[in-house]
């Protein structure tokens, strides 16, 4: 247990130092143009990871172009570094990319990529049993304005609860899907809304309860958890959106037909990006909690941008513009 609880304090040490690198990329290199790409290293990511692993980007770019992968920890690392321009396109919640959009809209959804894909879990010591005991509770977010965040705000307001940033009782904390289970095992926290793997790792290693699963938590199988989210500055270029959305399709085409072979493309990525590697038998119940699909359910980013609002995040829910799929409809129809 040791072991395994090592590996995900690394998983986000790496997470930490490959996002500094952001910073520092150029967006021109000799020979031609750079196309940077994030992700996060969670499941809910597994589109881009195997579209990187099996060369799809590669093949679908013109040959002077160069393809920098960035894995980030959080939506809002991910959203500030495509603000500075650091990264062009790639993987994220659309509660992050809803959030800046609002403020300014430079920023857009042009695909789905899984549904689902995120669980709600009470720890061992909590004696949480059902969704109203997390009344005067503390639980563990990945990131303020997050995807996750925004679903657990609903999952509250279902049972007459709000957090105590709202005048509620429920204390919302952020923390690191990798760095849960250990906040777990020292009684830190009481639950999680978090993103799968992580959330059947902390039933397995710390004997956490299933509070909410992901075919219940907030909008369930219809909650859009993850999508490609582009700069206006990019989708500038319709060949380079068009490439992309081509490795991208390709991409959930292979994961459907072969999601075994995709699993260990998964655990393979996070072993380089690491140095270390995720149990088989643990992702392949995770993989069985998500929908890998293009499919953006337009309804559900509303509703989540209505929430953002009432939370303070933003200004205003007016979301229209975010979601431009016609290119992707375009892509899939041939």
């Amino acid at each position: 247990m040791k072991r395994k609880f090592f590996v995900l304090a690394i998983i986000s040490l790496v997470v930490l130092s490959t996002c500094s690198a952001c910073a520092i990329a150029e967006k021109e290199e000799k020979g031609g143009k750079v196309v940077n790409i994030g992700y996060f290293p969670n499941l809910t990511h597994i589109a881009t990871i195997v579209a990187l692993e099996k060369g799809y980007f590669t093949e679908a770019f013109e040959k002077d172009i160069k393809i920098n992968k960035k894995a980030l920890s959080n939506g809002g690392l991910f959203m500030e570094a495509m603000a500075t321009k650091s990264i062009d396109v790639g993987t994220v919640g659309p509660g992050p990319v809803l959030n800046f959009y609002v403020k300014e809209p430079n920023y857009h959804i042009i695909s789905g990529a899984v549904n689902g894909g995120a669980v709600l879990v009470a720890s061992e010591h909590s004696a949480i049993k059902q969704l109203a005991d997390l009344d005067g509770k503390k639980v563990a977010i990945p990131g303020i304005g997050g995807t996750q965040d925004i679903m657990l705000r609903k999952a509250l307001k279902d049972v007459g609860l709000k957090p105590a940033a709202n005048g509620g009782t429920v204390e919302m904390f952020v923390v690191a899907p990798a760095d849960t289970a250990t906040l777990f095992i020292q009684k830190s926290l009481d639950a999680a809304a978090i993103p799968e793997p992580w959330g059947y790792i902390l039933e397995t290693q710390t004997n956490g309860k299933l509070l909410l699963d992901w075919e219940s938590f907030a909008w369930g199988k219809e909650s859009t958890n993850t999508v490609v989210a582009a700069s206006k500055m990019f989708m500038e270029d319709e060949k380079l959106v068009n490439a992309y959305l081509t490795g991208h399709v390709k991409a959930v085409e292979f994961i459907v037909q072969n999601p075994e072979e995709s699993q260990i493309l998964f655990i393979k990525h996070i072993k380089e990006l690491t140095g270390k590697e995720i149990d088989k038998d643990e992702l392949q119940v995770a993989f069985k909690r998500l929908k890998v699909t293009t499919s953006v359910n337009e309804e559900v980013i509303q509703e989540m941008a209505d929430i953002s609002k009432e939370a303070g995040y933003i200004p205003s829910s007016d979301i229209e513009g975010l979601i431009q799929l016609d290119q992707l409809k375009s892509i899939a129809g041939k």
